[in-house]
């Protein structure tokens, strides 16, 4: 697994990193969330040795990290690094032989990948002729094209089409399977409450929840229901220890609190003409990293 062991990093007074702990396991996707400025970049980067740490350590199987380790580690950065007038192919294999694989053997996953991801038609293009989806798609063969173990993507999903992001979290999904620690950020949440099993919350350089998500979800004692129906809508407020979260048109997201009584939500919806469905269930990813960042 990679290991955050109280990683800490300032650049001037901001500190980016603060005694930041965690973990992201194999055959496992960790999804890392937190605010623009949390320090998710920092402590990507950090893995890679790009940023220098001033405590702390990250390890990997245990031990600390070296070049080693890196060659059979892939990166995507958010701010992509291909360079645009070189052909496609070309710079994979290049890309590829820098970390020690031999050029036949990097010539064949590079192939695979490309016909994968619906590329091979483009492999001749220079990068600055494909669109943002397609570029995008090259940098993810670039952090894949060494076969690692460990994968670290920041923002992957950012500019994607639907059809792209679905293909992007399949191929996550089959790398994790493989054998592969994964390890990404994103913005949309329910993206990754879909995706992941584990996930990490910072905020201000601090880890402010980490663990499965199935765990954090249980861990808190408020519940919700949501009802979807049909009709008019009724007056969903004066009810103790229950406060409306969402209400539109034919659907109501209620928040209910530890003492609060579950006859006083059904006598509630009962006043609703015909019910399409009522479901009572833990916070999502999103309510969590509210609750987690305010």
């Amino acid at each position: 697994m990679l290991e955050f062991d109280a990683a800490s990093k300032r650049f001037g007074d901001v500190r980016a990193l603060d005694g930041c702990t965690f973990t992201a396991r194999a055959r496992r996707l960790t999804g890392f969330l937190g605010p623009n400025g949390a320090g998710k970049t920092t402590a990507m980067r950090a893995v890679f040795g790009l940023v220098p740490l001033d405590h702390g350590s990250i390890r990997w199987r245990g031990a600390p990290i070296g070049g080693g380790a890196r060659s059979r580690f892939g990166y995507m950065p958010e701010e992509r690094g291909l360079y645009p007038k070189m052909r496609v192919r070309e710079q994979l294999v290049y890309l590829g032989t820098l970390c020690g694989r031999a050029r036949g053997e990097v010539e064949e996953v590079v192939d695979g990948w490309l016909d994968r991801l619906d590329l091979a038609g483009r492999a001749n293009d220079k990068v600055d002729a494909l669109s943002h989806g397609n570029q995008q798609r090259v940098q993810l063969v670039a952090a894949l094209v060494n076969s690692p173990e460990l994968l670290v993507l920041d923002e992957p999903f950012s500019g994607l089409d639907p059809l792209a992001m679905t293909t992007m979290a399949e191929l996550l999904t089959e790398v994790a399977a493989e054998g592969a620690a994964v390890l990404f950020s994103s913005h949309q949440l329910d993206l990754v409450e879909h995706l992941c099993e584990d996930v990490v919350i910072i905020d201000h350089g601090r880890v402010v929840l980490a663990g499965t998500l199935d765990e954090l979800r249980a861990g808190v004692a408020e519940r919700y229901v949501e009802i979807e129906y049909r009709g008019d809508s009724p007056e969903w407020t004066g009810v103790p220890e229950v406060d409306v979260v969402r209400a539109e048109h034919g659907s109501v997201r209620l928040r209910l609190a530890v003492g609060a009584d579950m006859q006083d939500v059904v006598s509630l919806a009962e006043r609703v003409p015909h019910i399409v469905a009522f479901t009572y269930q833990p916070p999502t990813l999103s309510e969590l990293f509210r609750r987690a960042v305010a």
